[in-house]
């Protein structure tokens, strides 16, 4: 009876991350040293992703039934869980620019924005820039071509005030 009430609290905090998450990555940390876990959590922390160790039962639990389900099959040896909440590629990104550093961090599994992929299909949505950066990059594009046009309509004016 006691273990029971003691694991729901447990249960009840992950799947609290689970409903707010757009997604959620698990790694292998063994091996990592201090600074390197620091070094993690720090990273992590800034992004506003919210990285625990947890038992695998209680993730196991609070994964059923979710869209997170799929994570079930990496939940063996020790497992930590990043909690994408406000960006989805934020998890997968930063663990992966901390492991170039830390080699033994690992990519188990993930699930972004409703989609399975395993530790390659992480690898490749590592890659994939902010949020931030994307929306910089479309406001970029689009306001190159009305600056070119902009300076264009200059010269013509410049040339037409010569020739007067």
């Amino acid at each position: 009876m006691a273990k029971v009430e003691i694991k729901a609290p447990i249960v009840d905090e992950i799947k609290g991350y689970v409903e707010k998450a757009q997604s959620v990555v698990l790694v292998d940390y063994r091996g990592l040293t201090v600074e390197e876990d620091t070094a993690l959590r720090k990273a992590l922390r800034e992004a506003g992703v919210v990285y625990k160790v947890y038992k695998n039962t209680y993730m196991n639990r609070a994964f059923e039934g979710t869209v997170y389900a799929d994570l079930a099959k990496h939940l063996e040896g020790p497992s930590a869980v990043a909690f994408g909440i406000d960006d989805a590629v934020a998890p997968a990104r930063i663990i992966a620019e901390v492991a170039k550093k830390a080699p033994k961090l690992e990519f188990k599994g993930g699930v972004v924005e409703g989609t399975y992929y395993d530790a390659k299909g992480l690898e490749v949505v590592a890659t994939i820039p902010s949020r931030d950066t994307l929306i910089s990059r479309l406001l970029g594009s689009m306001q190159s071509p009305v600056t070119n046009l902009a300076r264009v309509l200059k010269q013509i004016a410049e040339k037409n005030g010569e020739a007067a």
